[in-house]
């Protein structure tokens, strides 16, 4: 039986963006949006939004930005709260996962009229 593509996400934009900056915490926000298959501004407003809540520092190293995750914030939700941000980081890293590959990531990007968009 062929498995299709579902348009249920389990995991939010906000997990998508910790565990790609885990992987290459000193990539530019262009890049992580490319890669997630998001605009670049709405990756700007979850790295104010894990900042705020604790999750990331955002620490200024030349011209760029690199980003420290704090593993030992507790996760927000009720059913999460027994586990820390280093217990998803390192379930995610547990499962056969693959580098993100470019290719792969930006199989459904498209170039449209204004500029890049999903």
């Amino acid at each position: 039986m062929e498995r299709q593509a579902s348009p249920c996400k389990l995991l939010t934009n906000h997990a998508h963006v910790l565990l790609y900056l885990q992987a290459h915490p000193r990539d530019p926000l262009r890049k992580v949006a490319l890669a997630l298959g998001v605009t670049e501004r709405a990756v700007q407003l979850i790295v104010a939004d894990l900042e705020a809540a604790g999750y990331l520092t955002r620490q200024k190293v030349g011209r760029q930005n690199q980003y420290e995750l704090h593993g030992d914030a507790p996760l927000q939700h009720t059913l999460e709260a027994n586990h820390c941000v280093q217990d998803l980081l390192d379930w995610a890293a547990s499962k056969d996962s693959e580098d993100l590959d470019d290719e792969k990531a930006l199989h459904n990007w498209t170039v449209g009229e204004h500029g890049s968009e999903v």
